[in-house]
């Protein structure tokens, strides 16, 4: 809630704690054990950014964060907390969207392969660096080719393009081992499998939608922007990731306002030590160098984990507004984290911060917040204040209502798939076959017309030998036909010669 001043008023000692609009994206923490408030703080936090008429992101693990749509009701508890406090809280509904990357609870929120890019990937596929060095050239062959990379399909497809192709690709692109390609192949299998077909294609999401208001009771208020989470919390490294992504879209498409009166939009980062956890050293220069400079842009950032030893010295160093809940230490180990979270703070002589850490109750908090100058405040410890929201979830029915009337479902609802590298690569493929079918072909008929020439010829020759056997026959009928009729004129006159003859002897003896 805000105070007369539109200072957010989110926690009380003996006295209202403030968070200064103007310091408000110099980034904070909300930290503390299981069970210790972390998640009322949130909404605390988020309603109060909403009045001050700035929009929000923040991720919910369980659903409790969806009672926000609601306006909560007064309890003992709560009315206690008024009279200690002196105030009365005024109950009321606020503005929500839902999200939900696997589009059960929430209009779904895609991302191109492209965009997603090469880091993120390598991150939640772990890849080693020759591996994303080959990721790396997959996707440049990709953009040199005017393929564009939508889904997971798109890509797969194109791992396997460049893989049955990688001598072509190696002078230019450098060695594509089929080792690498293969390893990226079996983790885009198990990224499917825990539902990235689904995040990654067509409609990607519009960060603009984000940036946006409505008006409650005649007062303008900032939308508070919900991601189911609880199911894409089991995929952790796709779970920071995809928060990653979000982050740094935001990053790239706000401009530089630099001193603002309050803040543009204020991303609330949860589960914050799995973004941390295993990450390579280009990813945590990149978050660092995110978070260093969003803030120009009038972006806060508010990371929320059960131990801020969990985020690295020079992210925590910009974390100025801190809400700290209890720690437990049943370890060594766990004394000196209480103990190291407890020198973070600026001390207050008449508080022992490092006795307090452990002895902290549900809602209770140490806090330091920046001041009008951008100084940390002295630790003091308070309780928060109780949230105008409802607590806890909303029902199915409800949510469904929310949804519906959000108006985004037009443009988020149906998946498109056009015309990418997964089509275009097929194309190819296709076209190569009818080549290879075609010249199949040719090299067939080809064969078949050398067998009927080979066959004519034979045909010729067997012809010719036929007809020169015939007339050599018929030649030979008329050498012994006429030799025969020859022989018969020598005889007939040879006969004829000697009857004369015979006679002529006949008649000198008489």
């Amino acid at each position: 809630m805000l105070d007369n001043e539109n200072r957010l008023y989110v926690a009380h000692s003996d006295h209202p704690l403030f968070i200064e609009p103007k310091m408000a994206n110099r980034h904070g923490l909300i930290a503390g054990a299981t069970g210790t408030g972390k998640t009322v703080s949130l909404q605390v936090l988020a309603e109060s950014f909403s009045d001050l008429g700035v929009p929000c992101f923040m991720a919910d693990m369980k659903g409790d964060l969806s009672g926000v749509y609601k306006a909560g009701t007064l309890s003992k508890f709560i009315e206690k907390r008024q009279n200690e406090f002196g105030v009365q809280f005024e109950f009321q509904n606020y503005p929500v969207q839902f999200f939900d990357v696997y589009a059960s609870q929430g209009h779904p929120l895609r991302v191109t392969v492209k965009d997603f890019g090469v880091t993120l990937f390598s991150r939640i596929m772990s890849l080693s660096e020759t591996q994303e060095g080959v990721l790396t050239a997959v996707f440049k062959i990709a953009d040199d080719k005017n393929m564009p990379l939508d889904d997971l399909k798109d890509l797969r497809s194109m791992l396997n393009y460049v893989g049955q192709n990688a001598k072509d690709f190696q002078t230019e692109y450098g060695n594509i081992s089929s080792v690498s390609i293969g390893a990226i192949q079996r983790n885009l299998l198990a990224l499917q499998e825990q539902g990235g077909d689904l995040f990654f294609g067509l409609p990607a999401f519009d960060i603009d939608d984000f940036f946006a208001f409505e008006k409650i009771n005649g007062i303008k208020k900032g939308m508070i922007n919900i991601l189911a989470a609880d199911k894409l919390y089991n995929s952790p490294r796709l779970y920071t990731a995809f928060l990653m992504w979000l982050l740094t879209s935001i990053y790239n498409k706000m401009p530089e306002v630099g001193d603002a009166d309050k803040p543009k939009f204020v991303f609330f980062f949860d589960e914050a030590h799995l973004l941390f956890s295993d990450a390579s050293k280009t990813l945590l220069e990149q978050i660092e160098r995110v978070v260093r400079l969003i803030r120009s842009k009038g972006v806060g950032v508010y990371f929320i984990t059960q131990n801020p030893m969990d985020i690295p010295e020079n992210v925590l160093g910009q974390l100025g507004n801190k809400v700290q809940h209890a720690l437990r230490a049943f370890t060594p180990k766990d004394q000196k984290a209480v103990k190291a979270v407890a020198q973070t703070f600026c001390t207050n002589e008449n508080l022992d911060a490092e006795k307090a850490l452990l002895e902290l109750e549900t809602g209770e908090a140490l806090i330091s917040f920046l001041n009008e100058k951008g100084n940390p405040s002295m630790v003091e410890r308070a309780k928060m204040l109780c949230p105008q929201g409802q607590i806890g979830p909303i029902t199915e029915e409800e949510r469904a209502e929310a949804i519906k009337n959000s108006g985004l479902e037009r443009k988020y609802g149906q998946t498109l798939d056009r015309e990418s590298a997964y089509e275009m690569l097929q194309k190819i493929e296709e076209a190569k076959k009818k080549q290879e079918a075609e010249l199949a072909h040719e090299k067939e008929a080809e064969k078949e017309r050398k067998i009927q020439e080979k066959g004519q010829k034979s045909v010729s020759k067997a012809s010719s030998k036929k007809q020169s056997a015939f007339w050599s026959i018929i030649g030979k009928l008329f050498t012994s036909f006429g030799r025969t009729i020859g022989n018969a004129l020598i005889k007939s006159i040879l006969g004829g010669k000697k009857t004369t003859t015979t006679k002529r002897r006949n008649n000198n003896v008489r």
